[in-house]
């Protein structure tokens, strides 16, 4: 996860760079075929070329972006994990928890409904 590094380092909270620190890692750790990558000064995940995941930090939340297709699939499922969304991304609050088999079931959705996909995003 070095390539996440400056990036956790420049997270002045430390909380929020643990949490942050943790989520990339189970991304990496659950999904170790993705790409961990910095684009537009954001970490995300590619799979052959093609974005899959991608996470910021902000005042209140760890956003989420699965793309709005992937957003769209799970929009019940991100209500009931008791998050909000926007149509690009979900915000996970610092002071909740991580329902990390709905990031799972995200992350594989993005991986078979991309992976035809010759593009960075889709279409």
């Amino acid at each position: 996860m070095d390539v996440f590094s400056e990036y956790l380092d420049n997270i002045a909270n430390p909380e929020h760079r643990v949490r942050t620190e943790e989520v990339l890692a189970w991304v990496s750790g659950t999904f170790p075929n993705l790409t961990p990558k910095i684009a537009w000064n954001q970490p995300m995940f590619t799979n052959h070329g093609t974005y899959i995941i991608g996470f910021s930090v902000a005042k209140h939340h760890l956003a989420v972006a699965p793309e709005t297709a992937g957003i769209n699939h799970f929009s019940n499922e991100i209500v009931e994990a008791g998050y909000d969304h926007t149509k690009q991304l979900v915000r996970i609050r610092w002071d909740g928890p991580v329902d990390f088999a709905l990031l799972e079931k995200m992350i594989e959705f993005n991986i078979m409904d991309k992976a035809d996909c010759s593009t960075f995003w889709r279409k």
